[in-house]
Parts: structure tokens; sequence; C-alpha cells
């Protein structure tokens, strides 16, 4: 399986907050599945962060790389065929980083670790 970690999914993941279902700890603990962090991840909790909307348990610096080279997550740069795929995506979700994640998860064939609702539409 080919995996893109949501931000969320990763902060849960990085935290053992139960709120991170088990189906989800466990492919994202599986090294058989190919695992991808988009670039917009880090930016967005970076921004998040420092405008105050965003409060880590696990300190950024210790997620990236860490967390992320420790369990073999794999950063999945931004492409222009991604950003294509933005002009075309509906207006289901108005959160540039997700429109981002879900073109990347789109174009390159990745099921989403999300709980995101919007998502599915």
């Amino acid at each position: 399986m080919r995996l893109l970690i949501d931000t969320h999914a990763l902060i849960w993941f990085c935290d053992g907050n139960p709120a991170l279902s088990s189906a989800a700890r466990t492919a994202m603990e599986d090294e058989s599945n190919e695992r991808f962090i988009s670039h917009a991840v880090p930016w967005e909790m970076a921004i998040k962060v420092s405008l105050g909307k965003l409060s880590l348990q696990t300190e950024y610096d210790v997620i990236f790389p860490g967390v992320c080279d420790a369990n073999g997550f794999q950063m999945l740069t931004p492409t222009v065929e991604h950003y294509r795929g933005l002009i075309a995506l509906p207006r289901h979700h108005g959160d540039p980083f997700d429109r981002l994640m879900i073109c990347q998860a789109q174009c390159e064939g990745l099921t989403l670790v999300s709980c995101d609702a919007q998502f599915q539409a």
C-alpha cells in the first residue's frame, strides 16, 4: 500500500494519540507500505505553530527529520502536475495544504491517511 500521511495523522502518530485509529497506526508502522509526507505538512505545521494555532507535544525539530526518518516516511515534493490538479479540483475543501495533499494523492495513486471527512468529497 502507498500512503500519504495528513498533518494531524502525523501529529497523532508522534504523540501516541488514540484519536489515530489502530488501522491507521498499523498502516503507518507497516514497513512494507510506502509512506509519504507531503512537503505541505511541515510547512502547514510551521505556519500554524508560529501563529499560535497549533501546539505540538513532540517538538517540530524532533518530528522533522527525526520521527520521519526513523519511521521511513519519505518526503513527497510537489510537482507541476500536482499543482495542475488544483485547477480542476472541486472546492469541497478550502484549506490550501489539504487541497495540495488531495492532488498529490490523486496524481500519485496514494491512499490519504486522514480523518478529515471533507476529503471523501
